[in-house]
């Protein structure tokens, strides 16, 4: 590993010298393929995926789409694929979450009476709700159609950035109609301060704000109709059978007669701001009545961001599966701010903000700092660093670095500050469009028991941002499991964290700031117990918490994070040389991880965590804290096993189908994985700018860098059987260890990975 140390010492010599991989300002321009068409919005919509597969655009702020049930862990995005009835088209959608929020302002079209009956509380479909049939289902990028079978109206969807217009094919009938839905929303949301308002016959507004995972999350909107209408409003409260309490509503019933095929459109802006900013969006994006101009424009925005990576494959369903990866990374993080610049604040107060740096949301940091981030650094550094210059504003507003941000809202869900590791991997990729001070305080404080500066949240979600982890982990040095829970995963995540800030010190010229913040780095020793060889509990005495099993799992309740002590004792991707001494050598370093991937797959527990999922032996590639482990036999000699598993993985567990990922998609952090290794490399720590060299999936990818250079992997002799690395050559040099750096990546090239039937050498 000594190759690999001077690399990285070389790499960060280069920072401390305020030298960086520079960030040129142009972009890819627009591409001619269509590879749009490789994509399948349907993949993850069935199993536990939880995408959704309505009209977007790359990283838009609305995202029109179907939904199909209520509640319940499978209706997350809304929309899940074994469901025959839709409920309507909603405009806002979480993508592969495991929590439920959004799906707010729903529309359904209606031919005859107007059914708008409040359902119990245990139903998964409105009252207006309609079959359908995939036969008659149509979902690409930027576009959506299906046939409802109960009103016989062919519905369309498309959008731009931060509007959308649907188009509604109804029969002949003097009743058809629109149901604007505004008290509707996924899981049931506690509506407050409702407000609808009809204009003129063609304009509706409305406001809310809604209670649920997100604390406060406003909702405006502003929609427009081709068609005038009559209407009637329905703002009572009702009650639902089997509820105790009325429910507040806010409906407006739009009815008017049409001819046969007639097409009634739809123009929806929506805004976080107020209704005025949802107006002034929609003016802005979609000034016209042209359907078929917006989805062409959508169509062409996807294929400028799937374009950036070019492959080469005989095998159309792994084509499929890589381009919808590729797009399922770019449906969030969601854009936040109004075409004026305008957005709301994590202090929930309306900024000014510059229309040329735009804000974001949806920041699910637990899964996403492990690949996609630093796949964002690959295709699109400058987006990345807009995501860091909003958690830095977001901190500025809100008083501490997100955890899991929401519509402007902290909603502390997971584990460790991954903000921390976002803003430190751009960093030490070249990324300075922010200001390092800055950051590196800012991830100082994240790391601090801090109750005092965080605004705007509810006592539970302090607790969660600020939890006594963080408190005994800087007063006694490590996490005991009696003081808090999942003290385990939280203390290793702590330490890469620490890591992590370790090197912002460094490089903002803090010695005892990164002296203090390696040692804590060093800190995930305490809970390597040797007799077991498991990382383990310890108390506030120094004791082990027992009993302890390794294979056991009580789902956010014991001293790992939706996973066990099989998957959470290799979380040290910042020190493996220090696992492997802890573990007692390279080939017990080997043995044990060998027992991972062989060990039975069986886990115990009254609240098994259904997020432990994707098994291989006990090997969970379904959550994310597994991700990295594949890798980790390339840092002890054994880049065979690293290529036989990925190949397992990509192979094996993503699939072209609705039920096609072995977990929650997790805001693209799943995609992602995919994407890197099937080109055939890995970030195995986020930080440190090195990649780790798998098993090539294709014959060529090419990366379009925004510099106009490319980065090329090839795979002579690559084909299903032939999954094992023989030669490996970077612009004509062999390399003699499985790995290269982000800034060989970034100055183009090619990279050469000869493949063969055997490991090399035998």
């Amino acid at each position: 590993m000594k190759n690999l140390k001077r690399i990285t010492m070389q790499v960060a010599a280069l920072l401390v010298l305020g030298v960086g991989v520079s960030l040129c300002t142009s972009r890819p321009s627009a591409v001619p393929n269509d590879y749009a068409a490789y994509v399948n919005p349907l993949i993850g919509t069935g199993g536990h995926g939880h995408t959704f597969p309505g009209a977007v655009v790359p990283h838009g702020m609305i995202q029109p789409s179907p939904d199909t049930r209520l509640t319940g862990w499978d209706a997350c995005s809304g929309y899940y694929y074994e469901d025959s009835t839709i409920n309507g088209f909603s405009h806002t959608h979480l993508s592969g979450t495991g929590i439920g929020d959004y799906g707010d302002l729903l529309l359904m079209p209606t031919v005859g009476e107007q059914h708008f009956e409040p359902t119990p509380a245990d139903a998964q479909q409105t009252a207006y709700a309609s079959p359908f049939s995939h036969e008659r289902e149509t979902a690409e990028p930027g576009y959506y159609s299906v046939v409802l079978d109960r009103y016989g109206v062919k519905a369309e969807l498309t959008a731009t950035s931060r509007a959308a217009i649907h188009r509604y094919t109804f029969p002949e009938t003097a009743e058809a109609g629109i149901i604007v839905d505004l008290d509707y929303s996924l899981q049931r949301q506690r509506n407050k301060d409702m407000v609808i308002e009809v204009l003129s016959d063609t304009e509706i507004r409305g406001q809310k704000s809604t209670f649920s995972w997100a604390a406060d999350q406003r909702f405006y909107f502003y929609a427009k109709f081709s068609k005038p209408f009559q209407y009637t409003l329905l703002t009572e409260p009702a009650l639902a059978p089997g509820d105790k309490a009325e429910r507040p509503t806010a409906k407006a019933l739009l009815r008017f007669a049409t001819q046969k095929d007639e097409q009634v459109l739809v123009k929806v802006g929506i805004s976080g701001v107020d209704m005025d900013g949802a107006r002034r969006n929609l003016e802005a994006e979609v000034p016209e009545w042209d359907f078929d101009g917006v989805r062409a424009e959508a169509r062409n925005l996807w294929n400028d961001y799937l374009g950036r990576i070019d492959i080469d494959t005989d095998n159309s369903d792994q084509r499929t599966i890589f381009y919808t990866a590729l797009y399922h990374t770019g449906l969030q993080p969601n854009l936040f701010s109004d075409v004026d610049g305008r957005y709301r604040g994590m202090d929930w107060e309306i900024h000014q903000g510059k229309k040329e740096e735009p804000v974001y949301t949806i920041f699910s940091l637990w899964d996403t700092f492990r690949a996609f981030h630093p796949l964002m650094t690959i295709i699109d550094p400058d987006l990345n660093q807009d995501f860091v210059r909003t958690l830095l504003l977001k901190k500025r507003e809100g008083g501490t670095l997100p955890m899991w941000e929401l519509a402007a809202n902290y909603t502390g869900t997971m584990i460790g500050y991954h903000a921390v590791s976002v803003i430190t991997d751009a960093y030490v990729k070249g990324a300075r469009g922010f200001d390092l001070n800055e950051a590196y305080e800012a991830c100082v404080q994240a790391s601090q028991y801090d109750t005092v500066n965080v605004k705007n949240t509810t006592r539970w979600v302090r607790s969660q941002l600020m939890p006594p982890a963080k408190y005994w982990k800087n007063k006694v040095g490590y996490v005991p499991c009696d003081k808090d829970n999942e003290a385990v995963a939280k203390a290793l995540e702590y330490a890469y964290n620490d890591w992590c800030i370790s090197v912002l010190a460094g490089a903002a010229g803090d010695a005892e700031g990164q002296k203090r913040y390696q040692e804590f780095a060093n800190g995930y020793r305490k809970y390597f117990d040797p007799s077991v060889r498991f990382m383990r509990g310890v108390d506030s005495k120094g004791n082990w918490r027992t009993p302890f099993n390794p294979r056991s799992s009580d789902h956010r309740s014991d001293d790992y994070c939706e996973g066990t002590a099989w998957q959470w004792t290799w979380f040290v991707p910042h020190d493996i040389d220090g696992l492997v001494e802890l573990m007692g050598g390279r080939e017990a370093f080997i043995g044990k991880l060998d027992s991972l991937f062989t060990a039975d797959s069986a886990l115990e527990g009254e609240n098994v965590s259904a997020d432990i999922s994707g098994l291989i032996g006990q090997y969970a590639h379904g959550n994310e804290p597994s991700h990295h482990i594949t890798h980790l036999y390339n840092y002890v000699g054994r880049p065979d096993r690293t290529q036989e598993l990925v190949d397992q993985v990509l192979q094996t567990l993503y699939f072209n189908d609705p039920n096609g990922l072995s977990g929650n998609e997790d805001c693209g952090q799943m995609s992602a994985w995919y994407i890197l290794n099937a080109m055939g490399f890995y970030q195995v720590c986020p930080g440190n700018p090195v990649y780790s060299i798998g098993r090539p999936l294709f014959n060529k990818a090419v990366i379009h860098l925004k510099d106009g250079k490319d980065f090329t992997i090839v795979a002579p002799n690559n084909s299903a059987a032939n999954k094992y690395v023989q030669k490996m050559v970077l612009n004509g040099e062999e390399l003699t260890e499985p790995f290269f750096t982000h800034q060989q990546l970034a100055a183009g090239g090619t990279l050469e990975l000869t493949m063969g039937p055997e490991p090399a050498g035998k």
